[in-house]
């Protein structure tokens, strides 16, 4: 699987875990100078608490654009810092 964003591929991987639609990618696959940390934290009841990256790809940046648990809930170990994406980062073969 590839998650790609303005024509740029950000993580490429055969060992992603799907959960509620979501591609999860391990830590390992991500193309790292295209992530920056972002302040920003979300909280899923049964995950835990998510912390995001932003993404910048050929001049343009997506803020929040992607999203870990380093530390989600024992439901959620399957995923501990694997990272998902949204914000038209599409998920393909």
């Amino acid at each position: 699987m590839k998650a790609i964003w303005n024509g740029t591929v950000l993580a490429e991987s055969d060992d992603t875990i799907i959960v509620e639609n979501n591609h999860y990618f391990p830590p390992t696959s991500l193309k790292r100078e295209h992530f920056s940390s972002s302040s920003t934290r979300t909280h899923c009841p049964w995950k835990g608490e998510a912390h995001y990256y932003s993404i910048s790809a050929n001049g343009r940046n997506n803020n929040d654009a992607a999203w870990f648990y380093p530390q989600p809930r024992d439901a959620a170990m399957q995923i501990k810092d694997r990272v998902a994406f949204w914000k038209g980062v599409t998920i393909a073969d």
